[in-house]
């Protein structure tokens, strides 16, 4: 019962998501590619996925910047490829585990199991690999990782790019201070 109601709530906002979308691939295989995508692809690719995309994009943005000095523009570029670095090994890590922990606290009960293997396994599961419980644990896995990266943008995030941004800054000084060539 749980497992279908979520099952069907994901399903609407999936469809009005694709609905309220223009239409630039239409057809049967686009569908099932979509199908695809929003089954097999977790909240941590996603997270990969969105850190490639803006490693791709932002720092040249931020270089593009002509209205700030040379000196700004380079600490910008820093900051923002140590931020998604950061934010993304860590909101990958953070979402990867907690996916993982909760798969291995959602097995079907047998004899003998300890109760924690358990003990997030919904009471009307039958199959543990059908897609609906898989979907189930990347959804409770990802709610879970959320509260856990409440702690996580502050003891690592936020360190992490610091170090990085420093780093990366006494590079770009000194690579621009030999000329380019190191």
């Amino acid at each position: 019962m749980a497992i279908s109601a979520i099952k069907n709530t994901a399903n609407r906002v999936q469809q009005a998501f694709y609905n309220s979308m223009p239409n630039f691939v239409t057809g049967d295989k686009a569908d099932k590619l979509y199908k695809t995508a929003g089954r097999e692809i977790s909240s941590a690719e996603n997270r990969l996925i969105l850190g490639a995309t803006a490693l791709m994009s932002q720092p040249f943005i931020d270089y593009s910047n002509s209205k700030i000095d040379e000196d700004t523009r380079r600490v910008a570029v820093c900051r923002t490829i140590a931020k998604i670095i950061a934010g993304t090994v860590t909101g990958y890590a953070v979402r990867k585990l907690s996916i993982k922990g909760i798969q291995a606290c959602s097995h079907i009960p047998e004899k003998g199991m300890p109760k924690w293997k358990s003990f997030f396994t919904p009471k009307d599961v039958t199959k543990a690999n059908s897609d609906e419980f898989k979907q189930y644990q990347n959804a409770l896995g990802t709610f879970i990782s959320l509260g856990v990266m409440l702690f996580t943008n502050f003891l690592i995030d936020a360190p992490l790019t610091k170090f990085l941004t420093n780093n990366l800054n006494k590079r770009a000084l000194a690579n621009k201070d030999t000329g380019g060539a190191k």
